[in-house]
């Protein structure tokens, strides 16, 4: 409730209170005050508007702005279009901006060097190359702050190369760059990774005798890092006189961008144990860099430290350790962060929102991927993509269909990541009618070639289906160089519908293209074991030896009650082996009963009748889930991940267990996800 107010005031005391409490903050009061009175003048005006400005209040000094142009016939000032100017800097408000640089015009200020370098600012900021040139190239004479300002806005709009052309420029003019110019241009270097021009900024770093900037050190430190010359960025570090927190955190982002994780985690510790004051940005730049090194489980213990040094962890925090949970398939690490997240409204947060769509996604629980995509206040075309490939990366080739038209029906244009998504989606669900159609409207209708990865989704489409002989003349007809993904669709496809043709000559061009790859050595002889070549199957073994190609050894891994449990093929190291044992034996009994047979084709030993039926019961992915189950304390799902392709025995006998135990398997392996419940599975046995 505001204390009364005088009123009736002649304009001189009227001016005065509203300087007073605009000089102390009281907007409030100022703008009542202000409101009382009938006719303001143009410093009234002025001083109210300028301290909305000044106190962050900008919206309501451009709606002060455009009240006083339509109410008044009394022309602004100079200092009046300066504040509005920084208003709409401050909001990067490019419509209203143009409005100011036309009064400016039209009230005779264009010739006004202070003022013609706050519009060029401001058209900076709103990143308006083509507004900032048409001040610039107006003004009759230009100082050391319009040349910098001009070379600053085409770096914040992405004309990097205008930018060093403005820098030179200016010297050639007669005007001597000064530490804020060089602070503004190195950014420009780095991001071009121009370090031939970077050595002439340094150069004339040192003959002007500003290498004792922090700011300019700093931004020669980034510079050189950005160009990968990590020695030259050490030693600029080590030669400035004082360095500061930010010069710190340029370091330790310069080692991490180049893959020195160590150096970089050891500067963070020179940084603790030297007391300098960390930020946020030193705490984000070590859990972040981590991260891109992949040291999650690092980045975590990083994330602890901040916590316990008094740091909440932010927006970017959040964003760079979401994949933690990612990489770890850790459920419930993602459900607490999506609880920090609520608590602490970041649900605003298009770039959060989006990593805790594919955090769910990627840890099996489609259904709260979903959730939290229905709950965003707005969807741009990484948030629609990363839902799309969620369903793909599910199975649910209709739902990633059905968000790819709700995309283009809510007006946000797709890209070419959009249609691999969709394509995914359709090769997993057998659409291959939709597929052709969604393929042929690429370029026709959404201006996105199609490339490598989306020939290849369509070879996998059709092989999938069936379609081998159509799959193998698309190849032969693609434009491009057929890649590994093609060829390897096609020899999956082989695989699964017993195709040794085929399957002879993809195999044989894979060997071509990646000879390293065992995956490709490992389904050939699927198919011809499934064939019962075994002479040829062995010479298909014997090749990879002879190559020194080994095999990826099966994996499967679990998490339980915090702690995850990995197991191999016969694998016996867990306290719970015994347990795991007897289980099998007596689930593989139940299992009879209710009409399961081992599939011994995906033994690839030739041995006899009972020892393959022993191997297929030690495969890791049953052992996992036995010990899931045996571990289930209530739960009504577990969720199985292997770094390799289920196979085929494999997926029917937990197609078994999800019936006769009554719980939801979840398992992802090499290429998707796969939910068994009640005997069936999400794939429709089509994998």
């Amino acid at each position: 409730m505001l204390s009364k107010l005088p009123t009736n005031l002649p304009p001189h005391l009227a001016l005065k209170f509203i300087k007073v409490y605009s000089n102390s903050g009281d907007l409030q009061r100022a703008r009542h005050l202000f409101d009382k009175i009938p006719q303001p003048d143009l410093p009234t005006w002025t001083i109210l508007i300028s301290a909305l400005t000044k106190h962050g209040r900008s919206l309501e000094a451009i709606q002060y702005y455009n009240d006083f142009r339509h109410k008044n016939c009394v022309e602004p000032d100079k200092l009046l279009l300066l504040s509005v100017a920084k208003a709409c800097a401050s909001l990067r408000d490019v419509m209203n901006a143009k409005r100011v640089h036309e009064d400016a015009i039209r009230f005779g200020f264009c010739s006004d060097v202070l003022l013609g370098n706050a519009l060029i600012d401001m058209y900076g900021k709103c990143r308006c190359s083509e507004g900032a040139r048409l001040v610039f190239d107006g003004m009759p004479f230009r100082d050391v702050i319009s040349w910098t300002s001009m070379a600053s806005c085409y770096v914040n709009c992405g004309l990097l190369r205008e930018a060093l052309g403005a820098f030179r420029k200016m010297g050639l003019n007669g005007e001597r760059p000064n530490s804020v110019t060089v602070s503004s241009i190195l950014p420009a270097c780095a991001d071009l990774k121009d370090l031939k021009s970077g050595r002439e900024v340094h150069g004339f770093v040192v003959r002007n005798g500003m290498i004792g900037n922090v700011f300019v050190s700093s931004a020669l430190v980034n510079m050189y890092a950005s160009c990968l010359s990590i020695r030259q960025a050490q030693l600029v570090f080590d030669s400035m006189s004082r360095r500061d927190t930010v010069s710190w955190n340029v370091l330790i982002t310069a080692y991490f961008l180049n893959k020195e994780c160590e150096k970089g985690l050891s500067v963070f510790g020179r940084m603790m144990s030297g007391g300098v004051e960390l930020n946020y940005a030193s705490w984000n730049a070590v859990i972040g860099g981590c991260m891109q090194n992949g040291r999650t489980e690092k980045a975590l213990e990083v994330l602890s430290q901040m916590q316990n040094s008094g740091f909440k962890p932010n927006q970017i925090t959040i964003t760079s350790v979401l994949p933690a949970c990612t990489n770890l398939e850790s459920l419930r690490g993602g459900k607490q962060i999506h609880g920090y997240i609520f608590r602490h409204r970041f649900f605003q947060d298009l770039t959060t929102t989006t990593a805790l769509v594919f955090v769910y996604a990627k840890c099996g629980d489609l259904e709260l991927s979903r959730r939290v995509f229905s709950m965003m206040p707005k969807r741009d075309t990484v948030s629609w993509n990363t839902m799309i490939i969620a369903n793909s990366m599910h199975g649910n080739g209709e739902e990633a269909l059905l968000l790819f038209r709700e995309m283009l029906d809510s007006g946000v244009r797709p890209n070419s990541v959009t249609f691999t998504g969709v394509l995914s989606g359709c090769s997993h669900s057998r659409l291959v009618d939709e597929s052709l159609l969604i393929f042929d409207s690429m370029s026709r209708d959404h201006s996105v070639e199609p490339d490598a990865d989306h020939h290849s989704c369509m070879v996998d489409v059709l092989s999938r289906a069936g379609r081998l002989e159509e799959a193998y003349e698309f190849i032969k007809k693609m434009p491009i160089e057929p890649t590994a993904g093609a060829w390897g669709a096609l020899l999956g496809g082989c695989r699964v519908y017993k195709n040794v043709e085929l399957g002879r000559i993809a195999a044989n061009r894979l060997f071509e293209i990646e000879p390293d790859n065992p995956g490709n050595y490992v389904l050939l002889s699927n198919i011809l074991v499934s064939a019962k070549l075994w002479s040829e199957a062995s010479e298909t073994r014997k090749l990879m030896r002879d190559r020194g190609v080994t095999k990826n050894p099966g994996c499967s891994w679990i998490q339980v009650r915090n702690r995850v449990h990995t197991f191999v093929v016969g694998d016996k190291s867990n306290d719970q082996s015994d347990e795991i044992y007897r289980f099998l034996d007596y689930m593989g009994e139940k299992m009879r009963i209710a009409g399961y047979l081992p599939n011994t084709d995906f033994v690839l030993q030739d041995v006899d009748q009972e020892e393959k039926e022993e191997v297929l019961c030690n495969h890791s992915e049953k052992l996992a889930v036995a010990f899931g189950i045996l571990n289930l304390n209530g739960e009504s799902s577990i969720r199985v991940f292997k770094n390799l392709r289920i196979c085929g025995d494999c997926h029917n006998a937990i197609k078994f267990m999800a019936k006769i135990v009554g719980v939801q398997i979840i398992v992802r392996d090499s290429l998707r996800f796969h939910h068994f419940r009640n005997g069936l599975c999400s794939c429709r046995d089509f994998w």
